[in-house]
């Protein structure tokens, strides 16, 4: 009897354990839109039996699937968890007991996504509608007649199963986003990498040390040759065989050495096409390493300038506005300046923002916010707090495909804290609202889209005052502007001279000498941005 009441209690507690265990899928499913369901049915594409994941209609049934097969139950729920962060659904990971740092760290041992399925869908993430119609036209012909592309993925298993690409084949990726973004090239390139092949020409090879790029080019005619190849890049007078600049400055290709390898004479017709290949070959790694910056329009700024608040005023700040209009137009920026924004004003800007076409010309954005500020948020004039996390979201690849793989940086001037203080002659760019000191934190981190490509500055660390002088402007504009026009001809990356900026401002005190202030970065760049040097000479 008693056995049996043992039974009984054993079955029971399954079935609770196995009902919240579903209720968990099913609550995870009900929070997943239909393009998140692509990305689970693609990423299980090795895992489960193709027919069958077509048939999927819902997350749900991707799930049925994955249980049926082993690969999902209550006590080991890793693998949704690992294609719940690979499709960024990170705020879902908590219903399973996990973080996004939690699943990043067992990823290397129990990860089950091949590394050839990962980089498709990171491929298929970053190519816009724009280079999807491109990428069809250049496969028209492998492509049935009548088939209509859905989307980027879609696009991509059609091609697995025609053959045409493998987890051992991926040169007819390669040359279609050579064709369309050779940006895309990166993503295909750290895969190979990661495989352990190696991008080998007949002429050209390149092979990539943790800190020096080296280019081993094979051309072949120490004399006539090589005074050609100098000519191609446009090189004359430069000590060819150790060369360690930047070989096409004006275009921030990367630092590194050149070197002749294997001379002997070759035929004009195949000389000019190794030149044309070494050329093409410098150029991928420059892509690799730094943002394209070579366009002939840099991007825009925006500038949103709130001075006049209900019965106060943001001394000092137009002086910020002003130098930064003059820098960033020194930089190649197009730079509009806005003044006075409610909450609801600056996010119609961001909307209309998000919208312009002429970005897809542009190599990058720019936008400028001095205001008063909470943590992880910034005041309109109207003191309705606007989210930096709902202004920055606006230009993701998904909200913004014109900037897709385009560096977006974001300067804030604002306190992300209530300790107010009012020194002689400093202010704090803090509104002065009746607001508890507990107020709920947001780190600077979740500020800015979990995507690639941001970067968000912030004048202070969370929960703190920023400084304004009432004549001279904030100290982080100021630092901010001065460190631009000294380190941008030197062709220092923006974080770089932004570690300088925390230095500069990090020395600074306030009249009293007894407040002092630290600024804090933070972003998801993938490449060095550097801009380009001017031709001016700095504004000031």
């Amino acid at each position: 009897l008693l056995s049996g009441r043992e039974t009984v209690g054993s079955s029971s507690m399954e079935n609770n354990v196995s009902l919240k265990f579903r209720q968990q899928l099913f609550l995870i499913s009900e929070n997943l839109v239909t393009e998140d369901v692509a990305g689970l049915k693609f990423l299980c594409t090795d895992l489960l039996h193709l027919s069958k994941l077509e048939r999927a209609q819902s997350a749900a049934d991707i799930f049925k699937l994955l249980m049926a097969q082993e690969y999902l139950n209550a006590e080991d729920t890793f693998l949704l968890a690992e294609l719940l962060y690979r499709i960024k659904c990170h705020s879902l990971l908590e219903k399973l007991g996990y973080t996004k740092e939690k699943v990043q760290e067992h990823l290397h041992e129990k990860g089950r996504v091949s590394l050839y399925r990962q980089m498709l869908y990171e491929l298929s993430e970053n190519i816009t509608n724009e280079m999807l119609k491109e990428i069809i036209f250049l496969l028209q012909d492998h492509l049935p007649k009548r088939w209509i592309t859905l989307s980027a993925l879609d696009l991509l298993i059609l091609l697995e199963k025609q053959g045409l690409l493998t987890k051992d084949n991926v040169q007819i990726l390669e040359d279609v986003c050579m064709n369309v973004s050779p940006d895309l090239l990166e993503t295909i390139d750290c895969y190979k990498q990661a495989k352990g092949l190696h991008a080998l020409s007949n002429d050209i090879y390149h092979a990539r040390t943790c800190e020096i790029s080296l280019c081993l080019v094979k051309f072949l005619d120490l004399t006539d040759k090589l005074e050609c190849f100098k000519e191609y890049f446009n090189l004359r007078g430069e000590k060819f065989s150790n060369i360690e600049r930047c070989v096409v400055g004006k275009m921030g290709i990367i630092p590194l050495k050149l070197f002749t390898h294997q001379c002997m004479c070759l035929s004009s017709s195949k000389r000019q096409n190794i030149l044309h290949l070494s050329k093409l070959c410098i150029l991928e790694m420059a892509h690799m390493t730094t943002y394209k910056m070579d366009g002939p329009h840099r991007g825009f700024c925006l500038i949103i300038n709130n001075v006049n608040f209900n019965g106060s005023q943001r001394k000092g700040s137009c002086k910020d506005a002003e130098q930064l209009e003059r820098v960033f137009t020194w930089l190649g920026l197009d730079v509009r300046t806005y003044t006075d924004l409610t909450s609801g004003d600056i996010i119609n800007l961001m909307q209309t923002w998000q919208q312009v076409q002429d970005h897809k010309d542009r190599n990058c954005f720019i936008c400028c916010i001095l205001s008063h500020g909470e943590s992880g948020a910034i005041y309109g004039t109207d003191e309705k707090l606007v989210p930096i996390r709902m202004l920055t979201s606006h230009f993701t690849a998904k909200q913004c495909p014109q900037l897709a793989a385009k560096p977006k940086l974001f300067f804030i001037q604002a306190c992300q804290g209530n300790n107010i203080q009012h020194p002689v002659c400093v202010d704090t760019d803090g509104q002065t609202p009746d607001l508890s000191s507990t107020q709920e934190r947001v780190s600077v981190f979740e500020s800015i889209p979990e995507e690639a490509d941001f970067l968000l500055g912030m004048a202070t660390v969370d929960g703190y005052v920023s400084f304004r002088h009432i004549e001279e402007g904030t100290w982080y504009i100021q630092a901010l502007c001065s460190k631009l026009q000294l380190l941008v001809p030197r062709g220092e990356d923006i974080l770089s001279i932004l570690t300088r900026v925390n230095e500069d401002v990090a020395r600074r005190v306030s009249p009293s000498g007894t407040k002092k202030q630290m600024p804090q970065p933070a972003y998801t760049l993938r490449r060095k941005f550097i801009f380009p040097i001017p031709m001016a000479p700095p504004p000031s």
